[in-house]
């Protein structure tokens, strides 16, 4: 087997809150603190080695759209990998498509940017759900 010497090892598992510090001083400035134990939690969520690797699978299965049944009816449906929606899940149970608008509070809006930031750091097209869900609460107002 080769051996490669020059690469620096996996960055996993790792805290994607806590390992940066510009971002903790960010939350801290603008009014978020108190959002802070639960961006630690979603922070290491995100840096766990099984959510990295359903990142990578969701980058290697981009959804499909299936225009057609096999008898030639029209069904435009698009057919998702599992990590997508587990992505997605975590992005749901986390807040991230309501969080502000559920608990209006000052800093709120920044507390989900956060975790939005720190989940497209694991894979950004899961976020456009999660943003369509969030945009549209003002949107309808």
């Amino acid at each position: 087997m080769f051996e490669v010497s020059n690469q620096p090892p996996p960055l996993e598992p790792y805290n994607l809150f806590a390992s940066d510090a510009v971002l903790r001083a960010a939350v801290e400035r603008e009014g978020a603190a108190w959002a802070a134990p639960d961006l630690e939690a979603l922070g290491a969520t995100l840096g766990h080695p099984d959510t990295l690797a359903l990142g990578h699978a969701a980058n290697r299965h981009p959804p499909v759209l299936r225009a057609f049944d096999r008898f030639g009816h029209r069904i435009d449906e698009v057919e998702f990998h599992p990590a997508w929606h587990a992505l997605l899940g975590m992005a749901v149970k986390a807040g991230l498509h309501s969080s502000p608008w559920a608990a209006p509070k000052p800093g709120a809006h920044v507390a989900r940017a956060v975790g939005t930031y720190m989940l497209g750091q694991v894979e950004s097209g899961v976020y456009c759900p999660i943003a369509m869900t969030y945009g549209a609460v003002p949107t309808l107002r």
